[in-house]
């Protein structure tokens, strides 16, 4: 499984959207450099406000830029960063990734998928109603989460757009992706 790269984004405050960059540069255990989600421990206020000293499974945000025009069939306008995510791609079912897939992106990064971005209600204040566009449930009422991956960064590298995203399966039985 292959994609590419569309854009990358990041921000040194906390604020919904992040702006894009020329390059993002992934720092091994931490994540993306200057980037207020970047640590060893949590970054993210709610889970902060649980316990400051979990591991910090959301190093860097990966969403698939297809879901935009997904979302834009019901009106809703989103470009690359608007999400907060990190890295937008193009061409790879990142969804589809379970747990433990190895990310390998341009020269030398490589970031490991630890699970799926559970949305927050901060969605809705960005665009009203488009939480319930990357929050769902199947036939079968289970829920669907669209908005993006969470990984962590086990070989640091700068990241452009235009970059290979390839993906390293893991070996043995696969775990599908669970929030984090």
């Amino acid at each position: 499984m292959s994609g590419h790269v569309t854009a990358v984004s990041s921000n040194g405050e906390y604020s919904f959207t992040k702006p894009n960059r020329d390059s993002i540069t992934l720092l091994t255990g931490l994540g993306v450099e200057g980037d207020v989600h970047a640590g060893v421990t949590v970054k993210h206020r709610s889970r902060v406000a649980q316990d400051p000293t979990q591991p910090n499974l959301r190093q860097v945000h990966l969403m698939h830029e297809e879901l935009f025009a997904e979302v834009g069939e019901d009106g809703f306008e989103v470009a690359p960063g608007d999400l907060g995510e990190n890295i937008t791609t193009r061409g790879i079912d990142l969804l589809a990734l379970p747990t433990g897939t190895l990310l390998r992106i341009g020269d030398s990064a490589v970031l490991e998928v630890t699970g799926l971005r559970n949305p927050c209600l901060q969605i809705d204040l960005f665009q009203d109603g488009l939480l319930k566009q990357v929050v769902g449930r199947d036939e079968a009422g289970n829920i669907v989460r669209k908005a993006g991956i969470m990984s962590v960064v086990r070989e640091g590298g700068v990241v452009r757009p235009g970059d290979t995203v390839e993906a390293e399966l893991p070996s043995g039985p696969h775990r599908p992706l669970e929030r984090v």
